[in-house]
């Protein structure tokens, strides 16, 4: 007896609903998608516990008879396509007749249909029609989908959380609504509208209903084409930035996929725009000859193969990037000419005051200049690190008989003209058992305002003053943050506004809490937008709005809560934004102060980022560089 037979239909439909239906969100794509096909103009999206209870998709597009909504749910069952040849000229989203057969034989389903003449009404469980009667004449059609994956408990546990899975089919919405800004859309959970459109074919009406009014305004059009394709969308400016590739939206004849290539080529289009990790918000459309495109490369229709991409990629990059540089009012500010730095100031900017502040032997002569670029090496461990910014500030010292007398003021001022100011201590923490000892230095001098020379009996150490504070600042910040005291907060003469798109402002919602634990207090400020009125005042001095954006940047990249990975991240952002940066010239009681709390840290020989904090140079070593031993 033979061992081949053919599949029951039954099975083969749950077969392919594991290629269709991964989540809640595809069953949403499926059906939009099958909406928009039918020329809807209208399509209201209604889901219960992010579609897990039940999702019900209701549009007026020209609906089906009695025949066809028997039909519709019988696998490769199609009106789109008769022969091979409509599959190299494929204008609308569905094709296959896939789509309601899987969707039915791992629900339960509940269809409404019209076509203006008759109605009918069905109800399907696991893919078998149980009940048929007549229906409303009112023209589209209504979808119910309850239960789903009822009949195949495996697939149940590997959805996510209901906020994660309403996150996937808000961000769907979100595209669709995008690629079709001619059709009102509507999406509400549980009760609440998340999105609405008005369906009026304004494409920045759009943005502006998903990412808020204010970034929507900071969108720039662009538009370019070649004898194959037409392009054309929007680009926010620079300015605004997000720390995710997921808010570039890429259509291709209506379609929404995604092509990696294409969205590195947005990407390369802001080279030298944008900071290092930031990504624009983008929508492009692509239109081009249906023959040019092959859609029928995956199961859900995600990713498609493109023709003639040579010509599309240098079109996209040149396009995106013409139109971001005729729209910066900001003019690239001029290279100043490097003067040569004094060899006494590249060793010290200070020679052995007296503690007593009687004498100040000898302050550098009439020093005038920029201070000096980071070096390359400091540079590339620094990338990323906005914090690490180079002052550009001229300093000027005159040697006369003040000097003399006022040394130990000239030092004070010197220092706050360099932002150090505030004491290098941080007080309060508590000297706990080093595994390594650390060594007991004695402070030599400076190197480029960047590297403190100290020596013991073994050798000499260079110390990163930049590493070594913000190894400090990090464990006091991680201390402070591990609990906010609210007696520790400081109201905002002017309170700080953000806005976001209506599926990122639900993140939010539901990590508020989670926040609220680094300092960061949400108060709502319309149905997408936040208004932050109050922060601890142990937030660094000038950086407040910035550590919110990038606190607030963490939750919606992880979309979800994780208290302690958000602690950790806030203290290693805050401690770099507060530390002494590279080619900042300190006194020897800075130097010295820093050093004493560097011994004082937990772990003194790292920084958060993992960049060492010192290096060490044995006297073994140094006399084999100078041919002592050999």
């Amino acid at each position: 007896m033979g061992k081949i037979r053919i599949m029951d239909e039954w099975l083969s439909n749950k077969i392919a609903a594991g290629e269709v239906v991964e989540r809640p969100a595809s069953v949403v794509k499926e059906l939009v998608e099958n909406a928009i096909d039918a020329g809807s103009t209208s399509i209201e999206v209604f889901l219960e516990e992010a579609g897990l209870s039940s999702i019900q998709v209701i549009d007026n597009g020209s609906g089906m008879d009695e025949t066809d909504a028997q039909l519709c749910f019988s696998r490769h069952a199609t009106s789109k396509i008769s022969k091979e040849q409509d599959l190299f000229r494929i204008r609308t989203l569905g094709f296959r007749g896939e789509a309601l057969a899987s969707i039915a034989a791992v629900s339960k389903l509940k269809l409404v249909t019209s076509d203006g003449e008759s109605g009918i009404e069905l109800e399907l469980e696991g893919g078998t029609i149980v009940s048929k009667k007549p229906g409303p004449l009112r023209k589209g059609t209504e979808i119910t989908v309850s239960q789903l994956f009822y009949n195949t408990p495996a697939r149940l546990k590997y959805l996510k959380t209901i906020q994660t899975e309403l996150g996937h089919s808000i961000d769907l919405m979100n595209r669709l609504a995008l690629g079709y800004p001619n059709i009102s859309f509507k999406l509400v959970h549980n009760g609440s509208t998340i999105l609405q459109t008005n369906g009026r074919g304004n494409v920045q009406q759009v943005l502006a209903a998903i990412y808020g009014v204010q970034n929507a305004k900071k969108m720039i059009p662009f538009r370019g084409e070649t004898k194959d394709y037409t392009i054309h969308g929007y680009a926010t400016l620079p300015e605004v930035t997000r720390a995710s590739k997921n808010y570039i939206s890429i259509f291709v004849n209506g379609r929404w996929v995604k092509h990696y290539v294409i969205q590195k080529t947005i990407i390369d289009a802001y080279h030298t725009f944008l900071p290092i990790e930031r990504y624009p918000i983008v929508v492009l459309y692509i239109e081009g000859d249906p023959y040019l495109t092959d859609v029928n490369v995956h199961p859900a229709k995600l990713q498609i193969r493109l023709s003639k991409e040579e010509d599309l990629l240098p079109l996209i990059e040149n396009t995106i990037r013409n139109a971001i540089r005729e729209h910066m009012n900001v003019p690239l500010a001029q290279k100043k000419e490097k003067k040569a730095r004094p060899y006494s100031e590249q060793m010290n900017i200070w020679k052995q005051p007296s503690i007593d502040g009687t004498k100040f032997h000898s302050i550098v002569e009439r020093l005038t200049g920029e201070a000096s670029v980071v070096n390359e090496s400091t540079a590339a461990e620094m990338k990323g690190d906005p914090a690490t910014e180079v002052q550009t500030e001229e300093w000027t010292y005159q040697k006369d008989e003040d000097a003399k007398d006022n040394g130990d003021e000239e030092i004070k001022d010197m220092a706050a003209k360099n932002g150090l100011d505030e004491p290098l201590t941080s007080e309060g923490r508590i000297d706990q058992q080093k595994k390594e000892p650390f060594p007991d230095l004695e402070v030599v001098g400076q190197i480029h305002g960047t590297y403190i020379v100290a020596q013991m009996e073994d050798g000499f150490y260079l110390i990163d003053q930049h590493a070594a504070q913000e190894r400090i600042k990090y464990e006091y910040f991680k201390e402070k943050v591990g609990e906010v005291d609210p007696n520790e907060r400081q109201s905002l003469l002017l309170p700080l506004t953000f806005h976001y798109s209506q599926d990122e402002a639900y993140i939010l919602k539901e990590n508020r809490k989670a926040l609220e634990e680094v300092g960061v207090f949400l108060e709502d400020f319309g149905p997408s937008s936040f208004v932050v009125r109050e922060h601890p005042t142990w937030f660094p001095k000038g950086f407040e709005q910035e550590i919110i954006e990038e606190l607030i940047e963490q939750v919606l990249k992880t979309r979800k809560t994780d208290v302690k990975k958000l602690r950790e991240e806030a203290a290693i952002m805050m401690s770099c934004k507060r530390s002494i940066k590279a080619n900042q010239y300190l006194t020897k009681e800075q130097m010295e102060a820093l050093i004493g709390d560097l011994r004082k840290a937990e772990n003194p020989f790292t920084c958060p980022h993992g960049r060492p904090v010192m290096i060490h140079f044995s006297s073994y070593e140094i006399e084999k560089m100078f041919k002592r031993v050999m």
